[in-house]
């Protein structure tokens, strides 16, 4: 895949511009009526004013895809809570308790939910006199030394033209995975994510916690377009941070209309109380980068609030968008003429033969065909290199939505030939083999203090600290002002630790 050079467009972050263009091509079409208040699309990084001061309510991405190791089964993960620092205590990150995590499925292509999995969550502190997330190394999801926890239930909504119809408990106070901390106060954190995976009835398995965070781009785009002269890209901007993620692994049976009709549309909201105590929706996901460069200003927190059936009031951000015009006036690349129909039929209804129901109502869905099978060799353009396993069949961890975005707003399917790329290719860290697929979240002991030898603490106070031995204590010497500071203070902190630790592990 050819990067786009000074002589065709901005990498990375041009392409992550365009490819909310694209999907945002599924956004609008002739017969959108309103409906319920429901959801439609984005990879929603801090995409719209409110929902960017509200990120345990912000959806950042959605994948489904049929599993690799299990293709009776589809997986769904939503994530949400955009740039996570791993360092970021003392109060790491939490789903809402009180809000409402909906992944919503339409089994028959008439854009309405058949079917939603709730997600809602409790958080439990276990001594409220420290400010400590965890008091000492946590061995298990039940060691009493995580102070700050979360567990977590879902029910599954059965619907019929919108009206409940059945409503059943499918998991009840399951645990959550929490931030990963750090080397010392979490030493095997894949062991407490392992403990966090749980096997429902039915076949159902789900889990709920923090991992890193699988999309790649350069954001520096919003630079204008890179620097306006190409001068900031290269860098995979999310690269070292995590979400909070969402990931239900389900029979296809259960979410589908019929071995033939196995295409569903699958996408997710946020719903919170607001002061009165009603439900009202703040945030919505389908298909990737939708809300983020797509509707201008005066449209985000509407589209965040509205229903698929609602989008046609978006139209002309689909049919006349922007960015190409934007592209065009920086880098001189002729955009493709308008309307953009050729984006709204392939996202609004899904590709005709691969994963377009019948009877289809355009609706901004994340549309994928439960019958296709997994790929031996996924290709990370999905369906424009041949694979139909990949997006927009669905979206995998591993799809390159960037670079398949970017080629088909500028007018791949029009005729206009290009084989344009971002440069980022693949996330830094490698998915797992098996359910929840996610790479662990990076753990806050890293950088450069956790690359460093000896004591770092040490490392950075020089001399003014000696370590002197007196019978079995150790004790910190300060042979500087500085250092007598520093020393009383590491003393005070490791006495505290301890004692906290010797009184939860009396219990």
């Amino acid at each position: 895949m050819t990067p786009i050079s000074r002589s065709g467009v901005g990498r990375r972050g041009i392409a992550t511009l365009i490819c909310g263009a694209l999907a945002a091509g599924g956004l609008a079409a002739a017969g959108v009526t309103a409906l319920e208040p429901g959801a439609a699309s984005a990879s929603s990084h801090r995409e719209a004013p409110l929902i960017s001061g509200q990120p345990q309510y912000d959806n950042t991405d959605l994948y489904a895809f049929v599993s690799p190791d299990k293709p009776d089964t589809t997986t769904i993960i939503a994530n949400f809570v955009p740039f996570e620092e791993p360092a970021g205590g003392p109060n790491f990150y939490t789903f809402a308790e009180d809000a409402q995590y909906d992944l919503h499925i339409d089994n028959n292509g008439d854009a309405q939910s058949e079917l939603i999995f709730r997600y809602t969550f409790k958080t439990h502190v276990k001594n409220k006199n420290t400010f400590l997330y965890n008091t000492g190394p946590v061995d298990s999801l039940k060691d009493p030394d995580l102070n700050v926890t979360q567990a977590y239930d879902i029910d599954l909504i059965k619907l019929r033209k919108q009206k409940v119809v059945a409503k059943t408990r499918i998991a009840d106070n399951v645990p959550v995975a929490p931030s990963n901390v750090g080397k010392a106060s979490m030493p095997d954190y894949g062991k407490l994510r392992d403990e966090a995976v749980y096997k429902l009835a039915g076949g159902a398995t789900t889990f709920a916690g923090q991992a890193d965070d699988p999309f790649f781009a350069d954001l520096r785009v919003f630079d204008l377009l890179y620097g306006g002269n190409l001068s900031e890209v290269g860098n995979d901007t999310l690269k070292g941070y995590n979400v909070n993620s969402l990931a239900l692994q389900v029979p296809n049976d259960l979410i589908r209309e019929s071995s033939y009709q196995p295409v569903v549309g699958i996408w997710g909201t946020v719903q919170r109380k607001d002061a009165r105590g009603h439900w009202s929706q703040v945030s919505r996901l389908g298909n990737p980068l939708v809300n983020e460069v797509v509707n201008p200003q005066k449209d985000k927190d509407k589209f965040n609030a509205s229903s698929p059936y609602d989008d046609a009031q978006f139209l002309k951000n689909v049919t006349n968008p922007e960015l190409p015009k934007l592209i065009e006036g920086i880098y001189k690349i002729k955009a493709p003429s308008e309307p953009r129909n050729d984006l709204v039929d392939v996202f609004l209804k899904g590709v005709k033969g691969l994963n377009q129901p019948p009877y289809v109502r355009p609706a901004e869905e994340l549309r994928l065909n439960t019958s296709i099978k997994p790929s031996m060799h996924p290709k990370r353009l999905g369906v424009l290199d041949g694979d139909n396993a990949g997006f927009p069949n669905g979206r995998r961890l591993t799809d390159d939505v960037i670079d398949e975005a970017l080629q088909v707003v500028e007018g791949e399917l029009v005729g206009s030939k290009n084989d344009l790329g971002d440069g980022v290719d693949e996330n830094d860290q490698k998915f797992g083999h098996s359910f929840p697929y996610l790479a662990q979240p990076t753990s806050g002991s890293r950088g450069p203090l956790a690359k460093g030898t000896g004591n770092s603490v040490r490392n950075q106070l020089g001399d003014g600290l000696q370590a002197t031995s007196a019978g079995t204590n150790t004790t910190l010497i300060a042979t500087s002002a500085a250092g007598g500071v520093a020393g009383a203070l590491l003393i005070g902190t490791a006495l505290m630790w301890w004692r906290r630790r010797t009184r939860y592990r009396a219990y």
